[in-house]
């Protein structure tokens, strides 16, 4: 029998509005240890498939950081902590990607969210998740000069 390592403690979550921080955790069932679960996860499952693997591995070579600044990132879109500060709109507008990846993206984090979160969390991150998800196809088009600008 062997004995996983254990995890280490996550902190206490930090954010820049307690109250609506609070009021979404206690609405959505979502933690701080959830959200890190959910990124640490889907990321497995992303970079194992077939579709979505080869363009994230050629392009983070250390997924350590990469892992910590998005859930930064879905800590400040799930739970309004604002730790995130990034722009992922340009991060992803070059990149060599179709609707077709951002469905098998969503599906991945569909199943995921779903798989870790009570039913209202995994709603509640989903419905950001496909916001986002049109959102960066939109900007890929654009930048590939798809969509014409406003």
């Amino acid at each position: 029998m062997s004995h996983a390592a254990p995890r280490p403690p996550i902190p206490p979550i930090r954010t820049v509005r307690p109250e609506q921080t609070s009021d979404l955790m206690a609405r959505t069932g979502l933690s701080e240890q959830m959200l890190h679960d959910l990124v640490h996860g889907f990321y497995d499952k992303v970079r194992r498939d077939a579709m979505l693997g080869p363009i994230f591995a050629e392009r983070i070579t250390d997924w350590g950081p990469h892992l910590a600044k998005m859930v930064d990132f879905w800590s400040s879109v799930a739970l309004m902590t604002g730790r995130y500060h990034g722009a992922p709109v340009p991060a992803h507008a070059g990149l060599p990607v179709e609707w077709a990846h951002f469905e098998r993206w969503l599906a991945l984090f569909r199943q995921t969210a779903r798989e870790l979160c009570p039913p209202e969390g995994a709603a509640h991150l989903i419905a950001r998740a496909e916001r986002i998800a049109r959102s960066l196809h939109m900007a890929t088009r654009d930048a590939r000069g798809g969509v014409p600008a406003l």
